[in-house]
Parts: C-alpha cells; structure tokens; sequence
C-alpha cells in the first residue's frame, strides 16, 4: 500500500486525518509529527517522538487495524464523540493511525456521522480528502455501514461471557 502525501489532511472544518508517516512528491519519507496545529489529538497508534507537544490535550487509544472487539468498537464510539464535540465547540482536531487509512478513518467518518453526516458522504468524503486508500479495511467500512451500535451487538454476542 502507498504511503499518504501528506502528513494529514482536512477532512471537513476542524477534523482532520493523519498518520505517523508520509512520502513527499520526490519519493522521500518523513515522519508526521504532531507539534501546537492541534487542539485535540486522537492517536490509535503511537510513536515516540511524534507528538503533540506538552499542553496539547491528546487521547491514546492503541487499536489494531483488524476486526474489532466490542470493547473496542465502544472506544471508537467515545472517542469520535469526543472529536465530533470538539469540532462543534470550535477545536481543531487530528485523528491518526499509523498511516492515516483506517484506524483514524473509521474513528473520523463515525464522527462526520455523530455531526449529521449519512455513512455513504461520510466514507466518500474521506475517500477523496485523505486518499481512495482510506478505509480500504472493509470490515471497517462495514462496521460503519451497519452501524457501530449494532456491530458491537452482534460481535458481542460472539465474546464468551
């Protein structure tokens, strides 16, 4: 899979996508990190060294870029509410994964959803901010398609109890 082109993209007013790493038009590889451009930082993958500075308010939430668990699912349901209230209030967002494809996708499309957006707009628009590579984890898109409430249902019905 490519590398992103940019160290993260704006993917409507306020929220934006990203990853730890990215390829400029030379071919050349750099590390996206994070300094003050942000009010909230939302990292499913983590890295030292790549930010946000001291000050800046920034959630860790390690997540593998696999099929979820149901606790899982409920962390990207609180932490894209987390995003989508602090877009509302006026705060800057970054949500990043370790390319900025899925993990920081499904967190930022369930967001875009908490503020009005339908899925379908939600993941084309990610599409064509970020890269026609996003959400390329299908099971991802399908979480959001069917609705995270009701994935977390149906695989915590599978989780021994």
């Amino acid at each position: 899979m490519p590398d992103p082109h940019a160290p993260w993209n704006e993917i409507t007013a306020g929220l934006w996508m990203g990853g730890h790493h990215w390829t400029d038009p030379l071919g050349n590889s750099h590390s996206a990190v994070v300094g003050t451009e942000f009010g909230l930082v939302i990292s499913l993958f983590s890295r030292p060294g790549h930010g946000p500075d001291s000050g800046i308010e920034h959630l860790v939430v390690e997540m593998p870029d696999r099929p979820l668990t149901a606790e899982q699912i409920r962390a990207v349901q609180q932490l894209s509410c987390t995003a989508a209230q602090a877009v509302r209030t006026g705060r800057t967002v970054l949500v990043r994964c370790h390319s900025g494809y899925n993990r920081s996708g499904l967190v930022v499309a369930q967001a875009l959803i908490e503020l009005g957006w339908e899925t379908t707009a939600a993941i084309e628009t990610i599409r064509k901010k970020r890269s026609p590579m996003a959400l390329n984890n299908r099971i991802f898109e399908e979480y959001l398609t069917t609705g995270l409430d009701v994935a977390q249902l149906l695989i915590g019905l599978d989780t021994p109890t």
